[in-house]
């Protein structure tokens, strides 16, 4: 899953959700999280079942943000959770078997933690400062994905203002993933976007 999106409303300026992300995924995402933050619970699931249908044919996996009963009505094929949401243990309950779970780590203290749970991945939040994610402990830069990279057990994703000029960098460091959501969604043509930052990536 090198190129994972995650996706943003208000970032989509105006563009389908749909069509944006089918674009991306034509460009090589392989992997969408749909997050939505303001939707009502049955919007958030009437969405995902949507998104679902139209990654199908691309064989590519549908991961919710937070919700878990979302992701369950879904069927989607996996919860993504922060530091603030639902304690992994429950989500773990309450998933069935072969779904995937990707937990934000946003301390060292929350990377060594996440060694005890049985993850598909940690995602270092935020490599770099964005506006999308301001209530963050720590900005965890290049040096903080060489760290985590060298004690978790975990695949590493990496998200937070990964653009086309440092995602060969972010690489580098220790990343298995980058998450990205203004890179792709808010351009005018997201599947050039997407096949952009992948040719960047093996710029290393």
């Amino acid at each position: 899953m090198k190129l994972y999106l995650v996706t943003d409303e208000e970032l989509l300026l105006g563009k389908d959700l749909y069509r944006t992300v089918e674009a991306a995924v034509r460009g090589g995402v392989s992997i969408v999280q749909l997050r939505e933050k303001e939707s009502s619970t049955r919007d958030f699931i009437e969405r995902a079942i949507r998104l679902k249908e139209v990654l199908a044919p691309y064989r590519v996996p549908l991961i919710i943000n937070d919700r878990v009963d979302v992701a369950l009505a879904a069927d989607a094929d996996g919860v993504h959770v922060g530091q603030s949401d639902m304690p992994y243990e429950m989500v773990k309950r309450l998933l069935p078997e072969g779904k995937m779970i990707g937990l934000s780590v946003e301390s060292p203290e929350q990377v060594l933690e996440a060694n005890d749970f049985d993850l598909d991945y940690v995602a270092a939040s935020p490599v770099f400062s964005t506006t999308t994610k301001t209530n963050t402990i720590v900005e965890w830069g290049l040096d903080g994905l060489r760290w985590i990279k060298s004690v978790s057990k975990h695949p590493l994703v990496a998200i937070g203002g990964i653009h086309p000029d440092n995602v060969a960098s972010v690489f580098q460091a220790g990343a298995d993933s980058v998450a990205v959501i203004s890179a792709i969604v808010s351009t005018k043509d997201p599947e050039a976007a997407a096949r952009e930052l992948l040719k960047k990536s093996t710029c290393f």
